[in-house]
């Protein structure tokens, strides 16, 4: 691709991040280009995001159900899994598993629910409480 035809087509994270593209300058030589993004590359990401924010209100209805912990929705919302939720927290993944059930998670110690409030960047409060359902934390 020439330098002048890196795509410059204006995106969701215009604002945020570029990103670097090779090109070939007018003398033949490869040299990088900022771009701050593609038409196709955008419409992915929009879909990508509409997707998580999908898991996000699923998430969030499972809890409201009592069908899950709090936790699914905040590992939705931060877009974590078990794994990386494990890796934060030091709990081992097969607890983590145990933790999303609701009836498990209301026994959980303010100690354990702290490691998850960090993991997460909330408080214990958002994890008890439960307000988070109507203000979107």
């Amino acid at each position: 691709m020439k330098q002048e035809d890196i795509p410059q087509d204006p995106g969701a994270l215009q604002n945020f991040t570029k990103e670097v593209s090779y090109a070939v300058d007018k003398d033949g030589k490869y040299v990088t280009e900022l771009s701050t993004g593609w038409e196709v590359k955008i419409k992915a990401l929009d879909v990508a995001w509409n997707d998580i924010e999908k898991k996000v209100a699923d998430a969030r209805q499972k809890v409201l159900n009592n069908e899950a912990s709090p936790l699914l929705y905040f590992m939705e919302l931060k877009l974590m899994n078990i794994d990386i939720l494990s890796a934060y927290t030091g709990f081992w993944k097969w607890q983590v598993k145990r933790h999303l059930k609701p009836r498990i998670f209301e026994k959980l110690s303010d100690q354990k629910l702290q490691r998850y409030a960090t993991a997460f960047d909330v408080t214990v409060e958002d994890l008890k409480n439960r307000h988070w359902h109507e203000s979107g934390v």
